[in-house]
């Protein structure tokens, strides 16, 4: 009975024990002493002992659980090992990944590093530059009133740009306003206006160059000019009445016959 007890207890610690290979072992053993101790109770059953039987069948049942409970170790075994592969494949991976991650950070370093050392020469060479004594440049020769007045009359000719030569022609005459160009330079703001479509403004300022100007060739132009303001602006009865006034009081000029051809 005692004998008995004794296997029961080590049973229940068997069933106990951790998945480990130790005690995988251990349980082995185990079984291998109770196999021999049931031959022996075996032999003694051929006496006859009623007790002995019960005590056999009872053994049996429990070495068919501890077969059990041995069978679940190995599975559970088997499973922990998997388990173990498979994070050592996980390691594995995010160890190969980090080794990718750190040498793509390594290779951005390098590269940031090098402009860096780009940009500091290239901010010692500016400032470098910007330290030399600058070269004293010659001031632009003044214009003459001759040349001054070329140059704003080439930009309203060529129409590349009408507001900037007006603007000179009046700077011109405002500095030389008795200049033999002077009634030139009155006629051709005029142009310029009518260039940038100001019809109003034009037709005063023709009308300034015939008031100021009646008996120079420019105030035949500048007739010839104004009705053509007017006729842009639908005012053909005005534009009419000046071409009429431009054929009568310069017949003989080339506007005038421009103007005929108008009247027609």
């Amino acid at each position: 009975m005692k004998r008995l007890l004794g296997f029961s207890c080590l049973l229940l610690l068997l069933v106990g024990c951790l998945p480990s290979v130790q005690s995988q072992l251990k349980l082995e053993n185990d079984l291998e002493e109770m196999k021999r101790h049931l031959a022996r109770l075996e032999q003694g059953s051929n006496d006859g002992g009623g007790q002995a039987r019960r005590q056999l069948e009872a053994l049996g049942v429990q070495v068919a659980e501890l077969h059990s409970g041995l069978n679940t170790l190995r599975v559970d075994f088997q499973s922990i090992n998997g388990r173990l592969d498979d994070l050592g494949r996980s390691n594995q991976q995010a160890t190969a990944d980090m080794t990718l991650v750190r040498d793509d950070l390594s290779m951005q370093v390098s590269v940031l590093a090098e402009r860096l050392t780009l940009l500091e020469k290239k901010i010692a060479t500016a400032r470098s530059t910007a330290e030399v004594v600058p070269v004293a440049v010659k001031p632009e020769r003044k214009l003459s009133p001759e040349e001054a007045y070329q140059q704003a009359l080439q930009k309203i000719l060529t129409g590349s740009d009408f507001p900037t030569g007006r603007l000179e022609l009046e700077s011109f005459l405002k500095e030389n306003p008795q200049h033999e160009l002077a009634v030139n330079a009155q006629y051709w703001i005029g142009e310029a206006f009518y260039g940038e479509k100001k019809f109003e403004n034009a037709i005063l300022k023709f009308q300034e160059v015939i008031q100021k100007y009646s008996d120079h060739p420019k105030a035949a132009a500048a007739l010839l000019k104004q009705g053509k303001a007017f006729a842009a602006l639908g005012d053909t009865g005005n534009a009419e009445t000046t071409w009429k006034q431009l054929v009568k009081t310069f017949p003989l000029s080339p506007e005038a016959a421009k103007a005929k051809q108008l009247l027609k």
